[in-house]
């Protein structure tokens, strides 16, 4: 079995962490960087090879990096899963009544764009890294992701434009709110008039981490108001988007993302719905190839396993808190050209001068 060293684990599991969240494509970066290294890192660390430990390695990594997201959403997955449940007793007593409040319809927007991704990676996989997971073809497809998020940036609908511009003013009253001294009060958590799902804010000044909190939390439900709106056909038209990921050098998260913005989100709502549609697609990858870790692939690796997840864990929070930051401003077009330029210069070197 292929040797795989602290140093090298350290690297994969950074990289595995941070470029997961980033629309830069963590399966590209993890099967150009040892082919660029060369020597014993292209040997150790080769994705395509039958049985290869490095693969179960990488993907396993995925469990810390989905319990980073976790971490991070964690009274947001808590609102979710709640309406989730609230939604099968809402069903099973009342079979003819509309699912309608934000966070039943979020629940069931997120499992019915899961689908069509988790269909194709289960039949698929295989063929997509024996075909396509070879470091000229990740070059290449880096190379497309940048254009994909070009695009996305450049053609973006008039409908995402605007819903950007509600975001903002989403987010300068809830900044007034809290600047003033008071507890932002309730957005309304069901849609169409639906009674409230938990009671008003106590008026309080906050401390200046509470501040932050509450600012943060009255967002993302502004977010999920936002977002449940959406509908059911397109989440799952969104969350198809994924697909793409399968291919090594395409970004889930940066395709997902492109996919929101042409269905007319914002982009900050784009890229919270491409993070939480993420979190069960990379949580679930990861525990199915938990088993391959704990067996004959994993034999000599366990520690450089342990150290690869917790810098896994940690790129992937930073990551994460960083960029959901960053997209309430910013825009793809950084990312864009830096995949064009590195998968590019990738093609280059592995195919005319290496």
């Amino acid at each position: 079995m292929s040797h795989m060293t602290y140093l090298e684990a350290a690297v994969v599991g950074l990289v595995q962490g941070v470029t997961e969240l980033f629309p830069v494509s963590s399966l590209g970066h993890n099967v150009l960087i040892p082919a660029l290294v060369g020597g014993s890192w292209a040997s150790d660390l080769n994705v395509a090879k039958p049985e290869s430990p490095y693969l179960a390695f990488i993907v396993g990594l995925h469990v810390a990096t989905a319990l980073a997201l976790l971490v991070y959403f964690w009274r947001d997955w808590i609102r979710i899963i709640g309406g989730f449940f609230s939604s099968l007793r809402v069903r099973a007593a009342f079979p003819w009544l509309r699912l309608d409040t934000r966070d039943q319809k979020l629940a069931w927007m997120i499992i019915l764009a899961t689908i069509p991704v988790g269909i194709v990676g289960l039949l698929a996989e295989h063929a997509f890294r024996v075909i396509f997971g070879r470091p000229i073809a990740a070059g290449f497809f880096l190379i497309v992701n940048g254009v994909i998020l070009y695009c996305g940036e450049k053609f973006r609908t008039h409908r995402s434009v605007q819903a950007d511009q509600a975001a903002a003013a989403d987010r300068a009253r809830e900044q007034k709110l809290v600047s003033a001294g008071a507890g932002p009060p309730d957005p309304p958590t069901a849609l169409e008039g639906s009674p409230p799902q938990s009671g008003h804010r106590a008026l309080q000044p906050p401390s200046s981490h509470q501040a932050v909190r509450q600012e943060e939390m009255a967002l993302a439900e502004r977010a999920d108001e936002r977002l449940a709106k959406v509908g059911y056909a397109q989440a799952v038209i969104i969350g198809s988007a994924q697909i793409l990921a399968l291919l090594a050098g395409i970004s889930r998260d940066g395709v997902t993302m492109v996919a929101g913005m042409a269905r007319g989100l914002s982009r900050e709502d784009a890229a919270r719905f491409a993070f939480l549609l993420a979190t069960p697609v990379i949580f679930a990858a990861g525990v199915l190839k938990v088993p391959d870790l704990t067996g004959s692939l994993g034999n000599g690796i366990h520690g450089q396993i342990l150290l690869g997840s917790a810098l896994s864990f940690v790129g992937a929070y930073v990551s994460v808190r960083f960029l959901m930051k960053y997209f309430q401003t910013r825009t793809l077009t950084p990312f864009a050209i830096y995949c064009f330029v590195v998968g590019l210069g990738s093609v280059i070197y592995l195919g005319l001068i290496k």
